[in-house]
Order: C-alpha cells, then sequence, then structure tokens
C-alpha cells in the first residue's frame, strides 16, 4: 500500500475541535424582515421590471433586423437574468420558514435572530447578529446561521467560552451578551 493514504499517527487523545455539524433538514430561516426584502424584490422583478423589458424587447424587434440591433440583444439578455433570478427567488421563498427573533426576547440563550457581543482572546470585543443566508450583510455585523462563528455561538448562553474554530487555529471566545428584539 502506498504511503501517501496510511494515517500518519494513531494518537487519538488529542482530537482538534471541529465545527458544529451543519443540519441536513436543507431549511432557509430567516427572519420577517427578511422574507418581505426577498418577497419584496421578487414581486418588483414580476411586476415592475419584466413588463419595461419586455416592453423594451418587443419595440426593439419591431425595428426591422435583430442580428446588429443592440437594443434587442441587451434586451433579451436583461430578460434572462430577470428570469434567473426570479426563479431563485422563488425557489429560496418556497423552502423559507420564517422565524421570528422576538420570540426569545429576554433570554439569554443563542438562538436565531440573536444579536451576540462576545470577547475574544486579544480581548475584542465583537457584536454578531445571527441572520438567513438570504439575508445576513456582513457590513451591519450580520452572519448566516450557517457560519463558522454562528454555529458555535448558538445555543450557547452568557458567560460560555467556546473553541471558535478559524482557519489560522481554534481560539477561544467568550459570550457577553445576548440581545433578541423587541416583539411588536
Amino acid at each position: 500500500m502506498n504511503k501517501a493514504f496510511t494515517k500518519e499517527s494513531d494518537d487519538a487523545d488529542e482530537e482538534e475541535p471541529q465545527l458544529p455539524s451543519l443540519p441536513s433538514s436543507g431549511k432557509n430561516y430567516m427572519t420577517p424582515n427578511g422574507y418581505d426584502r426577498i418577497r419584496g424584490e421578487l414581486l418588483d422583478l414580476i411586476d415592475v421590471e419584466r413588463p419595461k423589458v419586455v416592453e423594451s424587447v418587443y419595440w426593439a424587434a419591431s425595428n426591422g433586423d435583430r442580428s446588429e440591433n443592440g437594443d434587442y440583444i441587451y434586451g433579451k439578455k436583461r430578460l434572462r437574468e430577470i428570469d434567473r433570478r426570479i426563479w431563485f427567488l422563488t425557489k429560496r421563498l418556497e423552502i423559507a420558514e420564517v422565524v421570528d427573533p422576538a420570540v426569545h426576547h429576554g433570554r439569554d440563550q443563542v438562538f436565531f435572530g440573536a444579536c451576540v457581543t462576545y470577547i475574544d482572546e486579544a480581548e475584542v470585543t465583537r457584536t454578531v447578529t445571527i441572520m438567513g443566508i438570504d439575508e445576513a450583510d456582513s457590513a451591519k455585523a450580520q452572519v448566516s446561521w450557517v457560519s463558522p462563528i454562528a454555529r458555535t455561538l448558538l445555543k450557547a448562553r452568557i458567560g460560555d467560552v467556546l473553541q471558535l474554530v478559524t482557519p489560522s487555529g481554534v481560539s477561544e471566545i467568550e459570550v457577553t451578551s445576548v440581545i433578541y428584539p423587541a416583539p411588536v
């Protein structure tokens, strides 16, 4: 047997921490605001954007030779892009499971929708909000619920010290605050 496929050491004593596994449910968790935003984009594409482009393509097609008609060629390309986006958004909304984080208001355990503050080994304090895959925005300190930091934080409580697996190694973080939006 080739040495390249054999295990180097049989030390089972020192297991490296690993990220919690991804759920196999195939769910697409979203906050109510994220769902409304994506649904609004879908409806805008269907009711406003697509009809404008169809009208433009129809006008361009009526001008004669379509092979050299830039308006027609661009319009058809834009129409395909819109149709692809409509299909994508429709599929994402079909599997969406809307979860209102406000139901956890006042709790100290981390669940979907929590705004979590933690401190790392370098005494740097960070705050992230755990959001859906389609709505997370890193510029607003929002992370997807399947990201390594979110998977590490989920189900933790204030005061818990956790092992965060990063590309540069394992570091410890401590949860210092968990906040949920107030119910409306």
